[in-house]
């Protein structure tokens, strides 16, 4: 499987289900783990992003700790990618549009709950590697990004 066939898969699961899990290590390298609102943008297609407050522990974790992992399951529980990688915190005013312009009418909540739209930063997972899992089929693919 190439990347891009890969990243094909990923997007697939991530806008019919419209979220996943992010994985991250405190200072103390206990695990966290959160469900997140992503994205893959069609011109970064070796990334994913997602938005937080500046703030937040997910933030301070990766602070100390860049290195995250993401799950992604399909709703028919048939489809699962695993992604690792390395968080770049961006507060690029062009790339926060460009992600808000994907990921704007998924996050209701997000701005009812958490810190107003000029606050929040980027997340940017620039990927290191994923891998590809159909349980019914026993079929899976690692893919190693550069």
């Amino acid at each position: 499987m190439t990347q891009h066939e890969l990243m094909n898969k990923l997007t697939e699961i991530i806008d019919e289900t419209k979220t996943g899990v992010l994985a991250t290590v405190d200072p103390e390298n206990k695990p966290h783990l959160r469900w997140m609102t992503p994205a893959v943008l069609r011109d970064r297609q070796t990334a994913l992003f997602a938005v937080t407050c500046p703030d937040f522990s997910k933030a301070l974790h990766i602070k100390s700790n860049p290195k995250v992992d993401w799950m992604f399951q399909s709703k028919q529980l048939n489809r699962i990618v695993h992604v690792s990688g390395k968080v770049n915190m961006i507060e690029n005013p062009s790339l926060k549009n460009e992600v808000l312009e994907v990921l704007a009418p998924r996050l209701d909540v997000f701005w009812k709950v958490n810190c107003s739209s000029a606050e929040f930063v980027v997340l940017e997972t620039v990927i290191e590697e994923a891998s590809y899992y159909e349980p019914l089929t026993n079929t899976r693919e690692v893919v190693t990004f550069e």
